[in-house]
């Protein structure tokens, strides 16, 4: 039997693009080490199904940074979806980012597979929580879902990390969400970004996955804020119909000097 196709997936995370182009964060050209990014994801086309993007996609959460973002995404023409982190502004976000091949869909199906997509964005502050709201809508979701493997996506990491500066903005309510997911057992999958490294982490039958930033990257298990030396990339996922994945973090060569000695962003 010839084994089904996968959905390929690429999650793309903390892009932080700024209206003015040429403005940098921490040292680093965002727009820059974007371009790089995209230049990988042109040769995985046509094979490339579906784009993720997980939030922090502006520094600044201004219009002009949405549509430089939809413009340089544009060339791709693939199915892009995306959820808010805590430097973007939801609302400019959909007023934005709503024209193919970009979709402010939160509830979609493809190859097989549910998404669903979550604001964890919380107005003003760096850490992240899920409204009541978005879990009602979350367990509604998934109950009309119950046949399908289901991917979840949002900014704001569910665990701690082990880095004592970023572990203060991680998810506040990471309890609700999980007494959520413990009811329905075709949850899969739980993507997110905002630590800008990779990470995984197992809880019961749902696999939990950080990517890396296409910005600056952090340096792992860090007690202070520390910027990592490794290059920007994101995460690649292959989907089957029977609710197994396959996934790797690409990097891509962009080297730029950072400001080692900056203490936050």
């Amino acid at each position: 039997m010839i084994p089904a196709k996968p959905l390929a997936i690429a999650q793309i995370t903390d892009i932080h693009l700024f209206a003015d182009t040429k403005k940098e964060l921490l040292g680093l050209p965002t727009e820059k080490s974007f371009h790089a990014v995209l230049g990988q994801l042109q040769k995985l086309l046509p094979q490339l199904d579906m784009l993720l993007l997980t939030g922090d996609l502006s520094q600044d959460g201004k219009a002009e940074s949405y549509q430089r973002l939809a413009e340089l995404l544009s060339p791709l023409s693939i199915p892009t979806y995306w959820a808010p982190g805590n430097h973007d502004q939801p609302f400019v976000m959909q007023q934005v980012l709503k024209e193919a091949p970009i979709s402010p869909e939160k509830s979609f199906a493809a190859g097989g597979w549910q998404f669903l997509l979550l604001d964890s964005h919380v107005s003003g502050c760096v850490h992240g929580k899920l409204s009541s709201e978005s879990l009602v809508w979350l367990d509604t979701q998934l109950k009309l879902a119950s046949d399908r493997p289901t991917l979840i996506g949002f900014h704001h990491p569910p665990f701690l990390v082990d880095s004592d500066w970023l572990d203060g903005s991680t998810l506040q309510n990471p309890e609700e969400l999980f007494a959520v997911i413990d009811r329905h057992p075709q949850v899969k999958l739980v993507i997110f970004g905002h630590i800008h490294q990779e990470f995984y982490q197992r809880r019961g039958g749902v696999h939990y996955l950080g990517s890396p930033s296409t910005s600056i990257q952090f340096e792992p298990h860090s007690h202070n804020f520390s910027l990592d030396e490794v290059e920007p990339g994101f995460r690649l996922l292959n989907l089957y119909p029977d609710g197994s994945f396959e996934t790797r973090v690409q990097r891509v060569t962009y080297v730029h000097e950072l400001d080692l000695a900056a203490t936050g962003y």
